[in-house]
C-alpha cells in the first residue's frame, strides 16, 4: 500500500491505528507520565497521541513521519489543543532519524514496525533514543490463532512476519526488552479502523474516477474488504505493548 493510498484511506481518521479513544486514554494512564516527560513518536501519522498526551499529561515531544499530509494534520491538531509550543513535527524517515542518544523518556512506534524490518529491528532503532529508565511503546499485529496459508496471500504478507502473542513476547525479550503491560484492540475497534476506510475510499473513487491511481485504489478496496471479512476479524489481532529495557 503506497503512502498516497494511506493518506486517502485514512483521511477521515484521527487515530491511524485500531486504538479507540478510550483505549488511547487507557494507554496514557498506564504509562504513568509526569509533566515534562519527553516522548519521541516514530511514524507518528497525524500526531494524535502526542497532542492528546501533551494536553492531558504535559508531555513534550517530537513526532517523525514521511507524510506531509499527515504532518500538516498533526500540526493543526496541536494548535487546536493548545500544545503546539510543546511539540515538534519533523518530516523525515523514522528509520534513519537522528537525535541525541538516550534523550527520551518514552519512545513509541505504533503500528509501523516496517521501519526496522519487523518488531526486533524496530525495537533496536527505538532503543537508541530511549533513556535507560524509559519505556518503549510498540504497536504490532499478532495472530490470534494460526491462520490458513491463504491468509498470507490475502494480506499480501510473508509468513513469519507476525507471530502469536506468546511469540511476540519472545521477540520482545530477544530484542532486550521486558513486557510490562499491553492494550489490545478488539474486533470492534479493528472494524472502526479498517471498515471505516471502505466508505472513505468509495467516496474518493466516486469523486476522482479519472485519477491515475483510481484502478489500483479500487483493487485495494476490494482486497481490503475481502481480507478483513474472511481472515482479519478471525485471525489477526493488534495491540500496543509497553516495554522497558532489560
Amino acid at each position: 500500500m503506497s503512502l498516497r493510498f494511506h493518506e486517502i484511506a485514512e483521511s477521515r481518521h484521527r487515530i491511524l491505528n485500531p486504538l479507540t479513544d478510550d483505549k488511547l486514554a487507557l494507554l496514557g494512564d498506564i504509562c504513568r507520565m509526569t509533566p515534562g516527560t519527553r516522548q519521541l513518536d516514530l511514524a507518528c501519522g497525524k500526531g494524535e497521541m502526542l497532542s492528546r498526551w501533551a494536553a492531558e499529561y504535559g508531555v513534550h515531544g517530537v513526532g517523525v513521519d514521511v507524510s506531509q499530509v499527515f504532518l500538516s494534520a498533526a500540526r493543526a491538531r496541536a494548535e487546536e489543543l493548545g500544545v503546539a509550543d510543546r511539540l515538534e513535527f519533523v518530516e523525515a524517515d523514522a528509520a534513519t532519524y537522528e537525535t541525541a542518544p538516550e534523550s527520551f523518556g518514552i519512545v513509541s512506534c505504533i503500528g509501523a514496525t516496517w521501519i526496522g524490518g519487523g518488531l526486533k529491528g524496530t525495537l533496536s532503532l527505538m532503543g537508541r533514543h530511549l533513556r535507560q529508565d524509559g519505556i518503549a511503546l510498540v504497536g504490532e499485529c499478532y495472530w490470534i490463532s494460526p491462520p490458513p496459508p491463504e491468509a498470507y496471500e490475502a494480506f499480501g504478507m510473508e509468513e513469519g512476519l507476525f507471530t502469536s502473542l506468546a511469540g511476540t513476547n519472545e521477540r520482545i525479550e530477544e530484542a532486550g526488552f521486558e513486557l510490562l503491560e499491553m492494550v489490545l484492540a478488539s474486533p470492534d475497534s479493528w472494524d472502526r479502523y479498517v471498515a471505516s476506510q471502505w466508505w472513505t475510499i468509495s467516496d474518493w473513487l466516486r469523486d476522482n474516477p479519472a485519477d491515475a491511481d483510481a484502478p489500483a485504489m479500487r483493487d485495494f478496496l476490494t482486497q481490503a474488504r475481502r481480507s478483513h471479512l474472511e481472515y482479519g476479524r478471525q485471525y489477526l489481532g493488534w495491540g500496543v505493548f509497553v516495554l522497558r529495557s532489560r
